[in-house]
């Protein structure tokens, strides 16, 4: 059953299925066809997520385990409604001996059943940087330990971690082995190290790890390890309860993610697809994938899916509400106070050479010594120094466009040629004198069509590819984008602040794309991973639209700051403001404490995602704590009370405007085509910030009484409600039906987006108005005045429709 519109919900201990199918009523009310879960597999233990996955052939007891998901579809199905499933293939949480892969691996070593699993590198022992200083020093602190437990010997860290020791070892074999290998003593201690050190594992201090890993982690995480989902056992024992799941009718698709760290993502959806139609008996199943694509870049046509998660799309409708003027305002005042570049292409460029060298130094010297095979076959090439290679790729990585490529070594998807054109345009401006070259080899063997043994070939090419999504994720958006702040609501998962703003012409140009090649791809404008809430992005989508009056706005509360704001960076300061602007809510007045202590958890995350103040791996106390005092000053302190008085004038002022930016947003969710996804809670205004602010808990029974008091339903929820409705009534429309833009004409043409949606004989006529900010602020108006849009008229077939009467009762016009 293809969906008609879904519903994410987070899955753990405190919110199961039993919670979930409690909603069932609600949802089905709302408009929604489909419950879009979290990953339900066994997770670590008390995961407020589930991408820690431990065992992904069971069922999550803490969720309530099979027999409470055969309840939730069982209770679906009896609405028509249905199930989809997010998966996990690239990766599985090792932490805490949980996973009994991963500890029979630690075990038995490379002789374990599981090691070919898993992405190691064997020549050495496997690394474990788990300690919280040198092994030696560890062990003289008494934080390694040999205990038994379970009627076995391990080597216990911190009073907690059991690591499991080699079956043949001689330790097993001793009756007093706690004593001889007690730390307290020299002995024991002399001992212990010689027992740690002929495990299959490496037990290293945790700071070695970005240089010294050798397995592949999720991006940088330690406790997160790389699946060789490419390998067909690994593929049948991770998807067999998925493929169970849709063969017992109990699940409609699935959400892949992490798509980018597998080797061969198209194979693997195919793999996946074929697997699925075969388990449900050629029923068709839903299949999407968390994708970031940079703008222009498409899913490959050979991917046999419904198209991505969405964050294409909420890169798309956040631009759109941008001020193309307004942000090169933006841009001028930022460098202004932060003395920062205010091109986005530079803060990327810094972050993404930082952290190749901090954070995946390993990974990269793997990925040179790929390439080095491959050289050194070729009697022509074999004369390319280590370093002249080790220096083509960190180029590339510097400058690559997208998250990755998808060539296999032999040949590559069109898709990628001009991908691989730009990149070696902008790499070879950085190459050394005469190292341009080098660039143009490695561009050839990921096209597939430089020289080598194809193993080799595919082996070099598949170290480029997984190291280049990393590099996207953790420079781009996990440290430049909290170092950039032109505009935050322009810093989202999946957008690019470097082409931040967007054009009518262009939002049309994507959704005809879209309806043409993956109409039932998925939209989003919230998810669990999402940086700032749809409501606080369309709130500040605003401050594009009056840039001088913002510009002059923080000046003002700049001055009024005055020693509170005391060594702590403006460039750190002026994001607090937009955060501030963003984020408020009523929970900002009713308990500003609790406030507080969101915002806090958000600057601590904010200052060590930057790495410039302080990090995560070298946190600086001093600073954070005159930030977060800031913070608590200018919502508390006594001083600050008429930085408070302007700041609610001015959150008032822009009100209107905001509220027309998140209907606009939220009617082109329902209305555009794809399948619309509501993350858990937004159908009410929205302002979360980054996690785990987003995952708090929803109050349902909230949204439950206004949507049953249909008169008195918040405005976004009943536009929802409304909306879906018509999709559910008119589900071919939507789901297979043509994108057609509408010409609008006038004075204000380039405040509507207007197209028809169109199947057979049935047509749907769509207008929104966008771009309000100016002629709302300060208004008492929700909309603007029938004089301010003047004879601007939306053409549809032989009717011609004044702009004021289609949106006198509120920012979406449906015909």
């Amino acid at each position: 059953m293809t969906p008609r519109a879904t519903y994410r919900l987070q899955f753990h201990k405190d919110f199961t299925f039993a919670d979930a199918q409690g909603l069932i009523s609600y949802l089905d009310a709302l408009g929604v066809s489909h419950i879009y879960a979290s990953p339900i597999t066994t997770a670590r233990r008390g995961s407020t997520h589930g991408y820690d996955v431990t065992d992904p052939t069971q069922v999550n007891p803490e969720l309530g385990g099979e027999e409470g998901l055969r309840q939730l579809a069982a209770a679906l199905h009896e609405r028509d409604m249905g199930l989809i499933i997010d998966i996990v293939p690239n990766h599985m949480g090792i932490a805490g001996g949980e996973n009994p892969w991963w500890q029979d691996v630690l075990e038995n070593g490379q002789s374990s059943a599981y090691a070919c699993y898993f992405d190691i590198d064997w020549r050495a022992r496997l690394l474990m940087p788990v300690l919280g200083s040198p092994l030696a020093e560890a062990i003289s602190e008494g934080n390694v330990r040999l205990v038994e437990a379970d009627g076995r010997l391990h080597l216990q860290l911190y009073g907690e971690t059991l690591f499991p020791l080699r079956p043949d070892d001689p330790v097993h074999l001793s009756d007093d082995a706690p004593a001889r290998y007690d730390p307290e003593t020299a002995l024991g201690r002399e001992a212990l190290t010689v027992l740690v050190e002929r495990q299959h594992y490496r037990l290293a201090y945790w700071r070695t790890a970005n240089d010294q890993i050798n397995w592949r982690r999720f991006f940088s995480i330690n406790e997160l390890a790389g699946l060789r989902i490419e390998d067909p056992a690994v593929f049948e024992a991770v998807h067999a309860l998925p493929f169970r799941l849709f063969a017992d009718g109990l699940i409609d698709g699935v959400r892949v993610d992490h798509v980018d760290g597998l080797t061969d993502p198209a194979g693997y959806c195919r793999d996946l697809v074929s697997g699925l139609e075969a388990a449900g008996k050629g029923r068709k199943p839903y299949v999407v994938v968390e994708k970031i694509l940079a703008p222009g870049e498409h899913v490959p046509a050979d991917w046999p899916i419904d198209g991505t998660s969405g964050y294409d799309f909420m890169r798309e409708v956040t631009a759109l509400l941008h001020n193309t003027d307004g942000m090169a305002q933006l841009g001028a005042f930022w460098r202004e106070i932060s003395g920062r570049p205010a091109d986005f292409a530079e803060e990327e460029l810094l972050a993404r050479q930082q952290l190749l060298a901090w954070q995946f130094e390993s990974q990269l010297e793997d990925c040179v010594e790929a390439f080095c095979d491959l050289t050194s076959a070729q009697n022509d090439l074999a004369w390319i120094p280590r370093a002249m290679l080790r220096r083509a790729i960190e180029r590339l990585l510097w400058v690559f466009p997208v998250y990755r490529t998808y060539g296999n070594g032999g040949s590559a998807p069109p898709e990628d040629a001009a991908i691989r054109e730009t990149a070696g345009k902008a790499a070879r401006k950085l190459a050394g004198p005469g190292e341009a070259p080098i660039i143009d080899h490695i561009l050839a063997w990921l096209a597939g069509t430089g020289p080598g043994d194809p193993e080799i070939t595919s082996e070099a090419v598949r170290r480029f590819q997984q190291l280049s999504a990393p590099i996207a994720a953790k420079a781009v958006e996990d440290t430049a984008f909290y170092r950039h702040g032109v505009l935050l609501s322009a810093n989202e998962v999946g957008s690019d602040p470097a082409r931040p703003a967007l054009s009518i012409d262009a939002f049309h140009a994507a959704m005809a794309h879209r309806a043409a090649r993956q109409p039932q791809a998925m939209l989003s404008l919230a998810t669990h991973d999402h940086k700032r809430g749809p409501d606080a992005r369309a709130r500040l989508a605003v401050l594009s639209d009056i840039p001088d009056r913002w510009a002059a706005q923080v000046r003002s509360w700049m001055m009024l700051m005055g020693p509170d704001a005391m060594g702590v960076d403006p460039a750190d300061i002026y994001m607090l403001l937009q955060t501030l602007v963003g984020a408020w809510d009523e929970s900002a007045e009713t308990d500003p404490w609790a406030f507080l202590s969101r915002l806090q958890a958000w600057q601590e995350k904010a200052v060590r995602e930057a790495k410039l103040h302080s990090s995560w791996a070298a946190p600086d106390a001093d600073y954070e704590a005159r930030y977060k005092a800031l913070a608590a000053a200018l919502l508390t302190g006594p001083d600050c009370a008429d930085f408070r008085e302007t700041f609610r004038a001015f959150r008032q002022a822009i009100a209107p405007a905001a509220e027309a930016n998140s209907l606009a947003q939220t009617a082109l969710l329902m209305l555009a085509p794809g399948i619309p996804d509501i993350y858990q809670g937004s159908e009410l205004e929205d302002f979360s910030l980054v996690d785990p602010d987003n995952r708090r808990p929803v109050d349902y029974a909230l949204r439950q009484k206004l949507l049953t008091a249909r008169a008195v339903a918040p405005t976004k929820q009943a536009l929802v409600r409304d909306i879906l409705a018509i999709r559910r009534k008119n589900a071919r429309l939507f789901t297979t039906g043509e994108y057609l833009p509408l010409v609008v004409e006038g004075p204000r043409a380039g405040h509507i987006i207007a197209f028809a949606r169109s199947i057979d004989k049935t047509q749907l006529i769509c207008a929104v108005a966008v771009g309000l900010g100016e002629a709302l602020t300060g208004s008492k108006r929700a909309l603007p005045s029938s004089e301010w849009w003047a004879d601007t008229r939306i053409k549809t077939e032989g009717v011609t429709l004044s702009a004021a009467e289609a949106f006198r009762n509120g920012v979406a016009y449906i015909r």
